[in-house]
């Protein structure tokens, strides 16, 4: 039982450890969208998020999808004594996913006229080209990532991602003052962002090329190729486990090729239509923040859960489950609930102006089931089932894409956010059920709801009270007391909801002391217990 502690330990640390990567680098990305949009406004912030699911789409490559089907072929490799060499291994995965991105690269710039024709701007053309560039510059970080992986290192991954945004959002924030105050078009920002996207990724490779020369984690030694495999593993196991973390750009893409146009069927000229896309997009950092709070678990899970884990150790892999399952929920639910509760703060305080709060308050939403979705399907992919998880996440898109036209006509940007949360619910209902079908290890959804409803209605009594006491006795009015008002609130709300949570015994003693100050936080659980036992 020591041993399955240990273990289950060394999984949350780790697990932690990449929740505070992910998350400095969405703050980092909300850090640049934000001011991005303060800077060019909606219509500009439009532009940028047009191009975005392209952008993102190569960063979801690099960060996940080659990576994990990289980590796989070394972890065979480590398994059969092979070593990992440059000329039999390193070369010809280089080479394959060279090729592919290549394809991608070329595709996306001659197409993208018909493509920005398709969303309905044809302004989108040049930002467009531009962000096919991004696609030659996937194959060395998704490489080294995913050595590093495969051996067991997630450090380099995680610095890497944060390097990479960080040079990302001074870039951006750089171009976007100086073409704005010589007048420059919207859409020129739009390219230069793209350009800004690549130069962050090319300091993110060269940052991981010194760290894998210093480790040293290369042979000279040659030895037999096999094409067929490494071109398999890399385009089909790669592209499908990408599939998982790509559900909210999908969606995006959805909206990029339909929202502007449903919006002048529901009554906007063209103007209005993308501006008011602009507004429904300041969401999407807010989203992608509170999903890495709530699903970064899925990431440290892929490597644990395994076919030949689940036969050999079932009480501990049900544990591993149930302790994912269990933090993303009540990360994902905590996040989604304190943002629906304060967003009018926060509107005005990140975008300037209080506009579209109801349909980004549903919105919101997303952050719960979005969350669940990929660490259930990331459950699902650690055994093997990468082919269903991806129909799932596409049955998703399909819901979307059928649900906003049918939606926008009638409800505006409410619409849509509707339809990305009825996606997002139906593909993580769809996980669970298949889970739960698969496994047969009983219930792995354990959840103490007594504790979980009461830290919530606590922390949103909370929330509700003190923007009643802050309006009888201040004035909040400019962007400098939303920004305490926010930043008090969401502090203190966070840590009623954690510590009734934790006072409540809703954690194991191993989740706790995998908690930064974690032996302290255990310290009051005990004492809890104590106490109860004494009386």
């Amino acid at each position: 039982m020591e041993h399955d502690d240990q273990a289950t330990r060394r999984l949350l640390k780790g697990a932690f450890f990449l929740t505070v990567a992910g998350v400095l680098s969405k703050l980092l990305s909300a850090g640049y969208r934000i001011p991005l949009q303060n800077i060019t406004g909606d219509l500009g912030f439009y532009i940028y998020q047009q191009i975005y699911p392209f952008l993102g789409i190569a960063t979801m490559l690099s960060l996940y999808g080659f990576p994990a089907a990289i980590s796989k072929l070394v972890a065979e490799r480590k398994e059969t004594g092979q070593p990992l060499s440059i000329q039999s291994f390193y070369l010809p995965l280089l080479f394959s996913m060279s090729i592919f991105c290549t394809l991608l690269s070329i595709g996306l710039y001659l197409n993208s006229g018909q493509i920005a024709l398709q969303m309905g701007d044809v302004q989108l053309r040049e930002p467009l080209r531009v962000a096919a560039f991004i696609f030659l510059l996937v194959p060395i970080p998704s490489l080294l990532r995913g050595v590093f992986q495969g051996l067991h290192n997630m450090r380099p991954t995680a610095i890497s991602q944060v390097v990479e945004q960080a040079i990302r959002v001074s870039a951006i924030i750089i171009v976007a003052i100086l073409l704005s105050n010589n007048g420059g078009s919207l859409y020129r920002i739009g390219a230069y962002a793209a350009f800004s996207s690549m130069l962050g990724t090319i300091f993110a490779s060269f940052f991981l090329i010194v760290v894998w020369l210093k480790t040293k984690s290369y042979s000279l030694a040659a030895s037999q190729i096999n094409w067929t495999y490494y071109t398999k593993t890399i385009l089909f196991h790669g592209l499908l486990m990408s599939f998982n973390y790509m559900l909210l750009l999908f969606l995006q893409f959805v909206d990029a090729f339909t929202l502007v146009t449903n919006l002048v069927d529901y009554g906007y000229n063209l103007e209005e239509a993308k501006r008011w896309k602009g507004i429904y997009d300041r969401g999407q950092p807010l989203i992608q923040l509170g999903m890495v709070l709530g699903s970064s678990l899925a990431l440290a899970l892929i490597p644990s859960v395994t076919k030949k884990r689940l036969e050999q150790h079932p009480n501990l892999f049900r544990l591993h489950i149930q302790s994912a399952l269990k933090l993303s929920l009540f990360i994902s639910i905590g996040a989604a609930t304190g943002l629906f509760v304060i967003f009018p703060y926060a509107n005005a305080l990140l975008f300037q102006q209080d506009i579209g709060t109801t349909s980004l308050r549903i919105l919101m939403v997303t952050i719960l089931f979005g969350s669940l979705s990929i660490t259930i399907s990331s459950i699902l992919q650690g055994l093997g089932h990468v082919y269903i998880t991806t129909a799932f996440v596409l049955t998703a898109v399909v819901v979307k894409w059928v649900l906003n036209p049918i939606l926008v006509t009638y409800y505006g940007i409410g619409g849509s956010a509707v339809a990305t949360v009825a996606a997002v619910f139906v593909a993580c209902m769809l996980n669970f059920i298949y889970l739960k079908r698969t496994l047969r290890l009983g219930r792995i959804f354990v959840v103490p709801w007594r504790s979980l409803g009461i830290s919530l209605i606590a922390m949103v009594l909370f929330l509700i009270g003190f923007n009643r006491i802050v309006g009888l006795f201040f004035n909040v009015s400019d962007r400098g007391d939303y920004f305490v008002y926010v930043l008090v609130v969401s502090i203190i709300g966070g840590l009623l909801y954690l510590g009734i949570l934790i006072i409540s015994r809703s954690f194991t003693n191993v989740e706790l002391q995998s908690f930064p100050l974690g032996t302290s936080l255990l310290r009051i659980g005990t004492r809890r217990k104590s106490n109860e036992t004494n009386n």
